[in-house]
């Protein structure tokens, strides 16, 4: 039997699996991977074999092991349904690492400085011993198959700190798959035992929203402007962001980012009071990533808002919230997916033609389709 075995071309895997049953205890036969080889296939096998080796790469990511990481996070952006299921087995692997980063979304618009910002930001961090991950939300990804953070040569001294890991928005995907694919991602960097997590979406349509939803914090980053800049940002964001930065606040623009900052100032109090705000509003200061000023005061305010939420339990809450939201998500997501089969898209097109004929209206063709699916 041994002989078969090693003449098999996937003796490899086998190999592997049966050191990491030993290596956990069990006493599976050697002649299992063999009827498995016959009688399942090779993908069947070699995935047996990833699934067991799930236990050791959670430990290389809990030791800190950047590769690890990186293994994980293609893991876990792969939409092969092998690869979903070992995913979903790595994040249960590590949920209880009692490991917690401070979790913080960063939005704005293109020219607004967010590369520099982040990579000022980040070198200062990494300067007081903290370990910072920068991950990315980039809804035009989808449609471009490109990503935001896709040329690290935007943040060149951040990619070479050894302290700091910076991962583009996985690509070719629509804004939800993305979405569920970074916050999995900030859970692993959590579990790797970095202490700051940056998030950056590049500040159009959805995307702010699904950022906050994964966010202890969410700041919104600003350029100089006049009152025509404060009309054009929606109310919505101006909500949902936590402090609101002004940055570029330097040379001939400092003057216009003082107005700037002042101005919003006085909109975030006309706001409705929110009670996860010292105050009952947000706070507007401004900062220069190009000449660094500025940013260590942000940083004091992001860590004593975050130190008095938890205090007053809207930290815990806001947590519990967003992984009621996250499990909603993931629902409308599964549901979805089963809507992309072969079967289901010629279901769906035969319906469509009755629809368009007139023989049923389509709420109750979309009925019929979700009862078969």
């Amino acid at each position: 039997m041994a002989k078969i075995l090693k003449s098999h071309r996937l003796w490899p895997a086998f190999r592997l699996s049966i050191w990491t049953i030993k290596k956990q205890g069990a006493r599976a036969p050697v002649w299992t991977f063999a009827f498995l080889a016959r009688h399942e296939g090779a993908t069947q096998t070699t995935f047996l074999a990833g699934r067991m080796d799930i236990t050791e790469l959670s430990d290389r990511i809990i030791a800190g092991d950047r590769r690890a990481l990186a293994r994980a996070i293609t893991l876990i952006e792969s939409g092969r349904a092998d690869h979903r299921a070992q995913a979903a087995d790595l994040m249960e692997a590590l949920k209880d690492t009692g490991r917690e980063a401070m979790r913080i979304g960063l939005s704005g618009t293109p020219g607004v400085g967010k590369s520099t910002f982040i990579e000022s930001f980040g070198m200062m961090l990494t300067a007081q011993g903290l370990r910072v991950a920068v991950l990315a939300v980039d809804p035009s990804s989808a449609r471009s198959g490109g990503s935001i953070l896709g040329d690290k040569t935007r943040m060149e001294r951040l990619s070479r700190d050894p302290n700091a890991f910076i991962r583009p928005s996985p690509s070719r995907s629509h804004l939800g798959g993305v979405a569920r694919r970074t916050r999995e991602t900030v859970a692993l960097c959590e579990a790797a035992g970095f202490d700051v997590v940056l998030i950056e979406t590049v500040g159009v349509g959805q995307s702010e929203t699904v950022v906050a939803e994964m966010s202890d914090l969410f700041i919104l980053l600003l350029a100089p402007g006049g009152g025509d800049e404060l009309q054009g940002v929606k109310r919505g964001i101006m909500e949902m962001a936590d402090i609101i930065l002004v940055n570029k606040a330097d040379g001939d623009l400092k003057p216009a980012a003082m107005r700037t900052c002042s101005d919003y100032a006085g909109a975030l109090r006309l706001l409705r009071k929110r009670p996860q705000d010292p105050e009952g509003f947000p706070k507007a200061m401004t900062v220069s990533a190009l000449r660094e000023d500025g940013l260590q005061t942000a940083w004091d305010e992001m860590q004593a808002l975050v130190d008095w939420r938890r205090a007053e339990g809207h930290f815990a809450a806001r947590r519990a919230a967003q992984a009621r939201y996250w499990f909603g998500e993931e629902v409308r997501q599964a549901l979805l997916s089963r809507l992309e089969t072969a079967e289901a898209r010629a279901l769906m097109e035969d319906y469509a033609a009755r629809v368009a004929r007139g023989d049923l209206t389509p709420a109750v063709a979309a009925a019929q389709v979700l009862d078969r699916v």
